[in-house]
Order: C-alpha cells, then sequence, then structure tokens
C-alpha cells in the first residue's frame, strides 16, 4: 500500500482534539462523582438530554410526509461498520456498503440512480443541524461514522424542507452525543471475521457552572471479504457546551478523521461466478484507494428569546485532503474516441478541499401557529488536480483542477394548528446556488469552465389529521429542485463549456404513522409512506466507455419516482407478567423509478435500485437483558443499464443476532449470510452495459461478529 503520508501534519491537526481531551477529562472525573452535593445531579443531565429526543419527535409529529428517527444508542447491539448498517430499517432508504467497508451507495426515493453513485449526491447530510454535505451537493468524501452519533434523523424528499434541503432523496441530520445525553465512560470493541477489529473509547463530564464536555476516539480496521479491500479508520473528536443563561446555551465541535482504504474495484460476471472475493485485476494493478484527512470545526448557539420563540445560529468550517488512484485500464475499442487502442488511460485524484457552512433557525408560537424561519448558506472549494495513476503514485499531471461553489437555501414554514385535530402546514423555500468549474489541460494548456447560476422558489402543502394522540394520516404536495454538482458540470456528456439544466419536479405524498396498544402489556407501530413524483430533466451519468471509472452526464426529460415506504413493529408480551416478549420489525420498500415515454428509453426502469427491498428481524428478550432471534433480506433484482438489458438478480440472505444487557455491560453475537449466498452489493451503471462489462461488486459471505460495551 502507499498511502500518503504527512506525520506533521497530522499531528498539528489533531493538536485541538487532544487539547479538548486535557481540558475534558477532569470534568468526567467530576461526573463520576456527580451524587455529591456540590455536584450537578443526574436529573439535571437526563432532562437536557431528553430534551433533544423530544425535539425531534415534536419536528417529526408536525412534518406532513416520511420522517424516521434512530435512537444510536440501540446500534451498539449489532455490528455497525458503515451507514447502509445504520440505515438498516429506514423505510425508503437504498444502501448498500460497496465491499463491506465504509463506501457506501446511499439512494432515498430513487435520488442518485447512475454511474456517480460514488458521488453520492442526491441527499443532504448534515451534522447537529449544520450542512457537511459540500456546497455543490456532493458526499464524494464524508460519511457519517454511525456509532459517533446520538440520533439520526431521515427526512424523505420534500420532507426534508425544515432541515434546508430541496434534493430529490431528502436529508438526513446526525445529532453527536454530548455529556448531557451519554454516560460519563464509555467503552466498546468490536470483532470478527475479515480481519475486523474496531475500537473506541468515550469520555465526558458536567461542572457546576453550566459547562459540559466530552471527548471519543476511535480506531477501526478491516482487512475486507475481498482482496485488496482493507481500511483503517482512526478519529478524535468531542465537543463543549455552556449553558450560559436560563434560555441560552452554545457548543463548540471539533473532529479529526484520518481514513484510509483499498479499492478492490468492480468485477465481470464471469469473474465474479468465478471468486467473488477477488479484486479486479486494474484495481491491483492501480492500486487503487480512497485516502482522506478530515478536520472540522463548528459552532452552533440557541437562544430562548421568550417563553414562546427562539433563535438558534451555527457556523463550521472543514478541511479535507484527498489522495484517489481510482483508474489503470488497457482501453482497446474501433471507432472514434480520445483514445487510441490498447493505450493505458489511468486517474489519481489529488485534491485539496475547503467548505464552510452558517445556518440559522427562528421559531415562533403564536397562538394555533407554530412558525419556522431558517437558512442554510454554503461556501466551497476544490484546488489540486488529476494525475496518471502509477500503482497508487502520482506520474505526471494531465488537469488542473479549480472548482468553487455557493449554495443558499432559505424556507419560511406555518404550521397551523385549525382544529383540535387537524393541521395545515404551509410555506415556501428559495434556493440560489452558484457553480463553477475550471479545468485546466496540462498539456495544451485548454481551458474548460463550465459556470451558472441557478435558482427556484419551492412552495409546499401539507396537512396532519390526527386520529388520535397515538396516530396521525397526513398528505402533502410539494416541489424538488437539485442543482448539478461541479463532478455532473465537469463530466458533461457534450465536454464544452455547456451546463447542466437543474432536475426539477412536483410530489404527492400521503401516509400515517402512529402505535396501537392491544393487549394488557402490548403495542404496534407503523409509519407508511405512498408517493409519485414527477421529474423534468434529471441529471444521469453513465459510465464512460472510451474513460472507465469516469462518467458522462446529461439531463433526462421525463422521470417517475413513486414508491411504497413501510416500517411495521411492535412488542408483544408472552406471558402475563410482562417478562417474556417478542420485538418484530419489518421494513418494506417497493420502488417504481423508470423514464416517462423518453425517446431513446421509453419507459425503461431506472438502474441500480431494485424493486422492492424487505428487511427485518423478530428478537426475543426478557426482562433479565438476554435477546436472541433471525434477521432477513428479501432484495429484488434491478438493472445495470439504461438499455435494460443487463439485469442482476435479486438474492435472499439470513442472519442471527443476539446478547445481553445489563446496567454496566452490553454484549452481543452476530452471524450474518448464514446461507453463504453469492450475491451483487453494488453495481456501475453502463448505457448499455455488455455481458463481460467489470460493474460488479460483491456482498459480504458467511460471517461472525462480537462486540462488547461498557458504561458507567
Amino acid at each position: 500500500m502507499h498511502y500518503k503520508n504527512n506525520s506533521e501534519q497530522r499531528l498539528a491537526l489533531a493538536l485541538p482534539g487532544l487539547v479538548a481531551f486535557a481540558i475534558l477529562a477532569p470534568a468526567a472525573v467530576q461526573t463520576a462523582h456527580a451524587n455529591s452535593p456540590e455536584g450537578p445531579t443526574l436529573e439535571t443531565v437526563e432532562v437536557h438530554g431528553q430534551r433533544l429526543r423530544l425535539d425531534l419527535l415534536r419536528e417529526q409529529a408536525l412534518t406532513p410526509g416520511g420522517v424516521t428517527v434512530i435512537d444510536s444508542d440501540t446500534l451498539f447491539q449489532r455490528t455497525m461498520p458503515n451507514l447502509a448498517d445504520m440505515l438498516r430499517y429506514a423505510p425508503g432508504v437504498w444502501a448498500n456498503s460497496t465491499s463491506g467497508g465504509d463506501g457506501v451507495f446511499l439512494s432515498i426515493r430513487g435520488s442518485n440512480l447512475d454511474a456517480t453513485n460514488f458521488d453520492r449526491n442526491g441527499v443532504k447530510l448534515l451534522q447537529d443541524g449544520l450542512p457537511i454535505t459540500t456546497a455543490d451537493g456532493n458526499n464524494h468524501n464524508r460519511l457519517i461514522d454511525p456509532l459517533s452519533t446520538r440520533f439520526a434523523t431521515i427526512a424523505r424528499g420534500a420532507n426534508a424542507m425544515t432541515y434546508g434541503a430541496s434534493t430529490l432523496g431528502g436529508a438526513i441530520n446526525f445529532n453527536s452525543p454530548t455529556a448531557l445525553n451519554s454516560s460519563p465512560l464509555q467503552l466498546f470493541a468490536n470483532a470478527g471475521s475479515h480481519g475486523r477489529m474496531d475500537a473506541r473509547a468515550m469520555a465526558s463530564g458536567v461542572l457546576d457552572n453550566g459547562l459540559d464536555g466530552l471527548v471519543s476516539v476511535k480506531s477501526n480496521n478491516w482487512d475486507g471479504y475481498r482482496e485488496h479491500s482493507r481500511e483503517e479508520h482512526d478519529g478524535i473528536f468531542g465537543n463543549t457546551g455552556w449553558n450560559f443563561s436560563n434560555g441560552g446555551d452554545t457548543r463548540f465541535y471539533g473532529t479529526y478523521l484520518s481514513s484510509k482504504q483499498d479499492l478492490p474495484g468492480a468485477l465481470t460476471e464471469e469473474q465474479f461466478k468465478d471468486n467473488p472475493g477477488q479484486a479486479a485485476p486494474e484495481a491491483e494493478l492501480g492500486n487503487y484507494q480512497l485516502n482522506v484527512d478530515t478536520w472540522r470545526v463548528a459552532n452552533k448557539t440557541r437562544w430562548a428569546l421568550t417563553d414562546n420563540s427562539s433563535l438558534e445560529l451555527g457556523v463550521s468550517w472543514e478541511e479535507q485532503t484527498l489522495h484517489h488512484p481510482i483508474v489503470y485500464r488497457e482501453v482497446d475499442f474501433d471507432g472514434p474516441g480520445p483514445l487510441p487502442p490498447q493505450e493505458v488511460f489511468s486517474l489519481l485524484i489529488d485534491t485539496d478541499h475547503r467548505d464552510a457552512g452558517v445556518m440559522g433557525r427562528y421559531e415562533l408560537q403564536l397562538d394555533s401557529h407554530d412558525l419556522l424561519f431558517g437558512f442554510n448558506y454554503g461556501d466551497g472549494e476544490v484546488s489540486g488536480g488529476n494525475y496518471r495513476n502509477n500503482n497508487g503514485k502520482k506520474n505526471g499531471e494531465t488537469t488542473a483542477v479549480d472548482r468553487t461553489a455557493q449554495n443558499l437555501e432559505a424556507f419560511a414554514l406555518d404550521r397551523w394548528r385549525l382544529a383540535p385535530q387537524w393541521t395545515l402546514v404551509y410555506g415556501a423555500q428559495v434556493v440560489w446556488a452558484e457553480r463553477d468549474v475550471k479545468n485546466t489541460d496540462v498539456a495544451t494548456a485548454v481551458v474548460r469552465n463550465p459556470s451558472a447560476d441557478y435558482d427556484s422558489i419551492n412552495p409546499r402543502l401539507g396537512v396532519l389529521y390526527d386520529i388520535n394522540d397515538s396516530i396521525t394520516l397526513f398528505a402533502n404536495a410539494s416541489r424538488v429542485f437539485e442543482a448539478p454538482t461541479n463532478y455532473e458540470l465537469e463530466d458533461d456528456v457534450r465536454g464544452d463549456d455547456q451546463t447542466l439544466d437543474p432536475m426539477e419536479g412536483a410530489v404527492l405524498e400521503i401516509g400515517s404513522r402512529g402505535e396501537q396498544a392491544f393487549g394488557e402489556a402490548s403495542k404496534w407501530y407503523w409509519d407508511v409512506a405512498l408517493y409519485y413524483a414527477q421529474i423534468n430533466d434529471e441529471i444521469l451519468s453513465v459510465d464512460d466507455p472510451f474513460a472507465p471509472g469516469t462518467s458522462l452526464t446529461a439531463n433526462v426529460d421525463k422521470t417517475i419516482h413513486a414508491g411504497i415506504e413501510s416500517q411495521l413493529g411492535g412488542t408483544l408480551t408472552l406471558d402475563g407478567a410482562g417478562r417474556h416478549l417478542l420485538e418484530p420489525t419489518l421494513t418494506v420498500t417497493l420502488n417504481e423509478f423508470s423514464f416517462d415515454n423518453d425517446a431513446t428509453y421509453g419507459n425503461n426502469d431506472l438502474p441500480a435500485a431494485p424493486d422492492y427491498a424487505v428487511r427485518g428481524e423478530l428478537l426475543y428478550r426478557d426482562t433479565s437483558g438476554f435477546y436472541v432471534g433471525p434477521t432477513f433480506d428479501l432484495v429484488g433484482d434491478r438493472y445495470a443499464d439504461f438499455n435494460n438489458s443487463y439485469k442482476v438478480d435479486s438474492y435472499t440472505l439470513l442472519g442471527l443476532r443476539g446478547g445481553f444487557i445489563s446496567e454496566r455491560w452490553e454484549v452481543f453475537v452476530e452471524a450474518t449470510n448464514l446461507q453463504d449466498t453469492e450475491y451483487v452489493s453494488t453495481l456501475s451503471v453502463r448505457n448499455i452495459a455488455a455481458p463481460d462489462a467489470p460493474i460488479l461488486n460483491s456482498g459480504a459471505p458467511l460471517s461472525l461478529y462480537a462486540g462488547v460495551r461498557f458504561q458507567l
């Protein structure tokens, strides 16, 4: 492996986290003695910690559409190597790891169904309400570690307006753990098949003067079930808060992450059948990698202005270095094209990224009106270059890269309680985006500079009907809008300074969520949404056959995105005393993503997402803390090309997990893919995929993992 190494720079970037650790460690000790008369009481911590959860559930209840809230504390009861595992039971989400590690394909409501799945655009990601998606809408370099969160809120599609998002897939907001909602000391270790060895430690404390702090360190290592797929992830992050008045508090956040990944590349169908655990030959020849160093600082301050109004402001700054050898390929083709036969085409991306963000929220409760005003602003730039790839090392610059982007989203919503059971939700969002891509060919000095501004006004109208305190019906009509990313402008199939149009459309949605008790101590809950969207000028990309590993992007006139998203679950008492319980969880997502009378593709299905995905488990629990039960995945078939000539088969996976929870300790054991089924996890998209196209990534074989957590 040839990882980019700069120990002095890493040490400099890590210093803020080490300083935070030195400051916060005494706080952790003081919290451990919180029962002393002078120390803060545990009840105070619980009240502040519970406020966040209640705020998230309140926001969900005021949204007339699909929103899911995940309590990350439950994630320690199973193997959690990546974001796909965290989102396993979130309805409407199709997320799979490319090769079992940190690289994840993420799609919500049919976003990102093309060859640029590595860009992960179409879903806005936020951390504590501040965007970590880049200003141009890209999630290429930055995903969240699930176990470094406290809650996650998935607002699907236009339901993400309260987070400022207008993207087709919506938004996911990750709330960081703080000393107010975490134990004073937490240790966790997870190990198992394919060389997995993860460890993390977290310490936190609350002081008398309104100060609190938390610091966490992690180290994750993974050999991988495929050749050339080793990963190493190290990180330190923390936050410190100050409750400076009864109605005001501020919090500072700091993060440093170092991620090194070997990439195994995609396989042909023949290679997949012969040995799904092998790496693509070109991935080993080109030593494909994705190495990212990241540091981020942020602040968020909240004031309770009056008894019925509050103001929240936040700022963030994030910098990254990316070293990404990704292409090494001999190309042999007939006909015109940029490369002669048998030419080696290679690509190594080496760039620096900087993103700054600002957010604001003002909420006012006025009689029967719950008013919310907000904005997000992002400014980002990317500099560096594309190089020829010599076994993971730079071998001469080919293109100098200079890209900038700005993005402003502002919105206003009124949640008007018309009657005891009716709430009308109406409002609008204003979006303005600037994109500028400047690529200079080093050999010829020719500059390509697609640049454009985009803007839109997106209205929203919805209604909530509360059948009772536990059951709600909802409906909404909304507009979605998404400007192209800089990567998409760079990959425009026309190859000149013309720019892509933004994609825009309208979506209708109806559904219900709630819970219902039955018997003396049993209940079941549900979250069901049906939606139908017509999209104009959807931006789609295909793998470039003349430069494998890169893509070509264009607007498509009309597409349809429709589906059913549902999650069902419950707690069923098996005895009168409530000592023995069954906890079923079932998520069913049905997808209908297609072209709409397209001149080229007719009504073909869009590729990459399956027509259905059913995931669930059935756990037995008893009051002693023991639990055990099966897990299952039923995933439908999907296409790998717009022509619908290459179909990837459906698959079924079975698993088993169990564990024990006590006041201080948690242990779990999990077995996945018990039948050792060979299946395709993710794929690359072509216009017309040839039978021997290298586009398949294999899923994990039979695997066994165990974990343990200790908390004070």
